[in-house]
């Protein structure tokens, strides 16, 4: 199902809040209806509420966060997004594919507001509703490292300990990020972060000229392991459940 028309919701240009750092920082959530790894991905219950509800509520509930979209072509989508509280913003068909890059939804949902009632925010925050487990102060620590540290682009991820290898050109295994003749305790290793893809921030006017989410100084904001889960196939959901289970009863 496709949308078509102008989808805001009835709040329209009006503003929730500015957020304490005084910059203006607006979510979207580009949500795809087709997903071939868990059909209806974005929608599948998980604990009880949609998949995209989990990023949501986490968006609505940080503090930085002036106003919340979801990018979508999919007309249930859309539908539930607004029963999350919000805006929607019609993604046309020709970068709704499987191989659209999530910077094209992006820098539509960008034009598009601008056009349709002139809103710029100063910082755009790129969420995943693959990851439930984000919380508000995941969404807050990352505007806040971009902000105080002057940068252009940051991003969540979380402490990585583990040794990666690869297969060379004969065929061999082949060390990436340690020296195989040296056995490092972890606690003697130099720290390593690997990119959660929950969280990323950017400045806006740098994003649409660029038309990527990382140019000019990039920062981390670190999250821990138990929050950087991702959801990419069908087991993924029940252990998402599990760990969801889990930190509302810790």
């Amino acid at each position: 199902m496709t949308i078509t028309g102008v989808c805001l919701s009835e709040s329209g240009s009006q503003a929730r809040m500015v957020p304490p750092n005084g910059l203006r920082a607006a979510v979207i959530i580009p949500a795809r209806g087709g997903s071939k790894g868990i059909p209806r991905k974005n929608i599948q219950p998980v604990c009880g509420k949609p998949l995209i509800g989990w990023s949501l509520e986490a968006a609505h509930r940080a503090k930085t966060i002036e106003r919340v979209f979801v990018s979508t072509d999919d007309a249930e989508i859309a539908a539930v997004a607004r029963q999350f509280s919000a805006e929607v913003i019609p993604r046309p068909a020709e970068i709704s594919g499987d191989t659209v890059s999530s910077e094209s939804a992006l820098l539509h949902g960008l034009e598009f507001l601008e056009k349709q009632e002139g809103y710029v925010p100063d910082l755009l925050v790129f969420l995943q509703c693959t990851s439930p487990l984000m919380l508000p102060e995941d969404i807050d620590g990352t505007v806040a490292k971009l902000v105080a540290e002057k940068a252009d682009t940051a991003m969540t991820v979380a402490p990585f300990c583990f040794f990666l290898w690869q297969l060379d050109a004969a065929g061999e295994a082949a060390e990436i990020n340690h020296d195989k003749r040296v056995r490092p305790r972890r606690q003697d290793r130099a720290a390593q972060y690997r990119e959660t893809g929950a969280v990323y921030v950017m400045r806006t006017s740098g994003f649409k000229e660029h038309k990527h989410r990382f140019f000019g100084k990039t920062v981390m904001h670190v999250v821990p392991e138990m929050r950087s889960a991702e959801i990419d196939d069908p087991m993924d959901l029940r252990v998402i459940e599990t760990l969801l289970q889990v930190s509302q009863h810790a």
